[in-house]
């Protein structure tokens, strides 16, 4: 008998412990600290901050033409990435100076700019894929060499010849684009086929020449202007034939009264095209001033007199 309640004492023991809550049964684990008051937690997208790691090659060729040899030098490649959601903006990612390189690029939507002295192509490429992908890039360039001359044929130092090239189209306010500022005569400039203008100047002044040329694509397209012009000294004397005096400022302008270039020192030489002029020297506080005129081919020395 005794044993019989002994044995129904430990199963009642035993279904009351069972019924018990977990937490009654063992400790519970203090829970984890909570963010900082005032402060939001945004869920991590699976994807986010993650880079795909997958860099995917792009070999690159650039030609003058579309039947030409891929350009083996002078080339410069830039490389933009667009940004999604950003219309028209992207990013710099690399720039290369090999004239064939291999891009090594993320898949992605990018923007590549080649370029050659002043001719250059930029075009949209998309990067997917596993394989090595090719682009060929046409640039449709040829090549500018401007030469300088005076009307009667002399030749003249390059060194003293500079011109511009402006496009033949036109901006919003009806300008002509310049696309070539301050180039040196005598070396030749690549430029994207099409036509252009060129302004020659021969010195600093205002000997101009201006010329409508065409760039064909794998050609060099050479032009040689003749300058009409007239080589200048100045020197300020105390009489005809005197001595020039130094530490002299001087001042030349159209008879129009349009100022040209300034210059300092005892016997400075200009460069003007035919017509009238108005020239002034500034010497010990003083200005003195002379009118003179030049024809084409002239040398001449134009003295000032000092009363």
């Amino acid at each position: 008998m005794r044993r019989y309640r002994c044995w129904l004492f430990g199963a009642v023991l035993a279904l009351s412990l069972a019924e018990l809550p977990a937490a009654a049964q063992a400790p519970q684990q203090p829970p984890p600290p909570g963010p900082p008051a005032n402060t939001t937690v945004v869920p991590r997208s699976p994807a986010a901050g993650t880079a795909s790691g997958r860099l995917i090659q792009v070999s690159v060729t650039a030609h003058l033409t579309e039947n030409s040899p891929a350009i083996a030098q002078g080339l410069v490649w830039r490389v933009f990435r667009e940004k999604s959601g950003a219309a028209g903006k992207a990013t710099l990612v690399s720039t290369h100076r090999e004239p064939s390189p291999t891009l090594r690029l993320e898949p992605g939507h990018y923007r590549v700019n080649v370029a050659l002295g002043r001719a250059n192509l930029t075009r949209k490429i998309t990067v997917a894929g596993e394989q090595i992908a090719k682009e060929r890039f046409v640039l449709n360039a040829g090549g500018l060499r401007v030469i300088g001359v005076l009307v009667s044929g002399e030749a003249v130092s390059q060194k003293l010849v500079s011109f511009d090239v402006e496009s033949d189209e036109r901006d919003e306010h009806g300008q002509r684009i310049k696309v070539v500022t301050g180039a040196r005569a005598g070396l030749v400039l690549r430029l994207n086929s099409g036509l252009y203008i060129v302004v020659s100047k021969y010195g600093e002044d205002n000997a101009v020449a201006r010329a409508d040329v065409s760039v064909e694509a794998g050609k060099l397209s050479e032009v040689t202007l003749s300058h009409a012009a007239a080589k200048v000294n100045f020197k300020l004397v105390t009489r005809s034939g005197g001595d020039a005096i130094a530490d002299t400022h001087w001042g030349v302008t159209t008879a129009q009264g349009e100022a040209l270039k300034e210059s300092s020192g005892a016997l400075p030489t200009h460069i003007l095209a035919p017509g009238a002029y108005v020239v002034r020297a500034k010497h010990a506080g003083r200005l003195y001033k002379r009118e003179f005129a030049v024809k084409a081919g002239d040398t001449v020395v134009v003295e000032v007199v000092m009363p």
